[in-house]
């Protein structure tokens, strides 16, 4: 069973909302309120987050749907920390029992800790706060280890949050609010990595259906061979068929027909499709920014420009330079 099913089924239930009983007498407890959680870039970096943990997982056929549900109990930090850091854990690969899983996660921090060479007393996150399903500690975690091992990865800058800390006193509970800061404030260095599309979807949306123009170009010339083509970008990449004959025809892969449906008839398969072309995209090296496969079978228009701007930038740009000296495009 593929680490995902048992993941589901071994997920213990969500934790209720903060009641006297949970905290005792003088300890304290976090909690984003849900007017904060409603931040745009509060969102904005676990989509960011999450997306990262997809794409470096895709190939365990591991997915994360929520950074506060999913992460908790070592299953999906263990697979990640081993990916980043070319690391083989000694560590039980299912934990079935609370006190299993407290055990994994917590070796799984040691290693993490090391890494990021940071004292159990100084990190912003513990065991106990992460298998609680601390949202803070859980994304100060996520940050950390995209600061140390995926320095390029664009996250959204200066991101604070309102959080409510909660305490157990003699009289009862008591409540303060404070702001946590999970990002640093922006840098030249940090504008200048900037997701391209980003900028121009944000910027120059007019520019948009110029450089969809341009790419449709490219595409049509590559798959003429093949006595296909391509009218809009935003609708028929989204069930990986085309995508893949691109990639194939770039790239030089041959695709058996049992590796993928030429004629997907349900969002599972398109999906199947989508995630085996990006698992392609990235062991060539031309993925550079996080993807989710479910961005693009839902027809999300900055998604489906990056990937095929990946394979734009690298097989047009070589033809434009073959006999003269071409920049990049602006």
């Amino acid at each position: 069973m593929e680490a995902e099913s048992l993941y589901n089924l071994l997920q213990l239930p969500q934790a209720g909302p903060p009641v006297e009983e949970e905290l005792p007498q003088g300890q304290k407890r976090k909690y984003v309120p849900p007017t904060s959680r409603k931040d745009p870039k509060f969102e904005e970096l676990q989509k960011v987050l999450m997306e990262w943990i997809n794409t470096e997982l895709l190939p365990e056929h591991i997915v994360v749907r929520s950074l506060e549900e999913d992460m908790f109990d070592g299953l999906i930090l263990h697979h990640l920390f081993q990916k980043l850091a070319g690391l083989k854990l000694e560590v039980e690969e299912i934990a079935l029992t609370e006190a299993s899983q407290r055990r994994k996660l917590a070796l799984v921090l040691e290693a993490a800790n090391r890494s990021l060479q940071v004292e159990e007393q100084q990190a912003r996150w513990s065991m106990e706060a992460i298998f609680s399903k601390d949202l803070l500690a859980t994304l100060h975690l996520l940050v950390a280890l995209a600061r140390r091992f995926q320095p390029a990865l664009p996250l959204p800058t200066n991101v604070q949050v309102e959080v409510i800390t909660m305490e157990r006193t003699k009289s009862g509970l008591k409540s303060e609010k404070s702001v946590e800061q999970l990002t640093e404030c922006s840098t030249e260095q940090d504008q200048s990595k900037k997701d391209v599309f980003d900028e121009l979807f944000k910027l120059a949306p007019q520019k948009v259906n110029a450089v969809k123009e341009a790419i449709v170009n490219f595409v049509n010339q590559k798959l003429d061979r093949l006595g296909l083509s391509v009218q809009s970008l935003d609708t028929q990449f989204a069930d990986g068929v085309i995508l893949l004959l691109l990639i194939g025809q770039l790239q030089g892969f041959f695709l058996h027909l049992k590796e993928f449906y030429l004629t997907p008839s349900s969002p599972a398969e398109m999906l199947h499709n989508v995630t085996l072309a990006l698992e392609l995209l990235k062991d060539e090296g031309l993925l550079s920014y996080p993807v989710s496969p479910e961005d693009i079978v839902n027809k999300d228009a900055k998604s489906t420009l990056r990937v095929l701007y990946s394979l734009f930038s690298k097989h047009k740009l070589r033809e434009s330079t073959d006999g003269m000296s071409c920049g990049s495009p602006n």
